[in-house]
């Protein structure tokens, strides 16, 4: 195991954080050598397996990124955007390919992202699945297929705890349409739907976002024309799905040049 990659877990106690941490210690192509959360959490300094209701395992949590990403080869970032621009520039610091989940980034942030690439791997997607990803391959096909005449909409759903929205993902989808197209997904979208809105805007791409009780994840892309509907669709209804595919991505990027990346580029895409 001491070949393995060493792996660093941002965000360790939040859902997401658990399952990447339970994918790494189950995985025998990679080992644990980290785990992160922000200062003044109940977590720093206690044993992770213990805070995660099982036996110690002999790793301590720490508010240290800098310590823990020294010693590993990559880290697994699903957190929030101001968490994520830092741990991008520590991760460049130490050469370690940091892979992204986080949604909600910005413009500066992305750029800021950009920036840390220089010098090391970043492997950044809305969405780690297989399935997702396929999705966003038809996506782009079918609306370079049909014209004006079919709208676009994409519909997201997911748990009530989700802080963003639209999902990275119905972004990302929305953006594989406008790719298609050939059009600006920020001249086109739509997401803010409220009171009298007026008639849709012909070649808009629409966005609607559902929030309740423990959804995964749920992602449609429907082209509705006259007397016809074309309705893409995934559903998640494991996480763990995203979690395989973050450590698939570190693995993936241990041999790369640094830049950046994204999941076509690891599934082959």
């Amino acid at each position: 195991m001491g070949n393995t990659p060493g792996i660093v877990v941002t965000g360790a106690s939040g859902r997401m954080g658990q399952m990447l941490i339970r994918t790494v210690l189950a995985s025998d192509r990679a080992r644990l050598v980290g785990a992160v959360e922000r200062p003044g959490h109940d977590w720093i300094g206690q044993d992770l397996g213990v805070m995660m209701g099982g036996a110690p395992i002999d790793l301590r949590v720490t508010d240290d990124p800098l310590a823990v990403f020294a010693k590993a080869q990559a880290v697994l970032d699903f957190t929030i955007p101001a968490a994520t621009i830092g741990f991008a520039a520590l991760a460049a610091q130490t050469r370690a390919v940091h892979v992204i989940g986080t949604t909600g980034l910005g413009d500066d942030d992305l750029a800021k992202i950009n920036a840390a690439s220089r010098h090391a791997v970043i492997v950044r997607a809305g969405n780690m699945s297989l399935g997702v990803n396929v999705l966003t391959k038809i996506t782009k096909i079918v609306a370079a297929a049909l014209d004006d005449d079919f709208d676009i909409e994409v519909i997201e759903s997911h748990h009530n705890q989700k802080i963003d929205a639209p999902s990275g993902t119905a972004l990302m989808l929305g953006q594989a349409a406008a790719d298609g197209r050939g059009v600006d997904l920020a001249d086109v979208s739509d997401s803010g739907r409220d009171g009298i809105t007026g008639a849709r805007k012909r070649g808009d791409i629409g966005f609607s976002a559902i929030r309740g009780g423990d959804i995964v994840g749920e992602h449609d892309v429907m082209f509705a024309g006259a007397g016809e509907r074309i309705i893409l669709r995934h559903v998640s209804t494991d996480r763990g799905l995203y979690a395989k595919g973050a450590l698939r991505a570190a693995l993936w990027g241990q041999d790369k040049k640094p830049g950046e990346y994204d999941m076509f580029d690891v599934l082959g895409l």
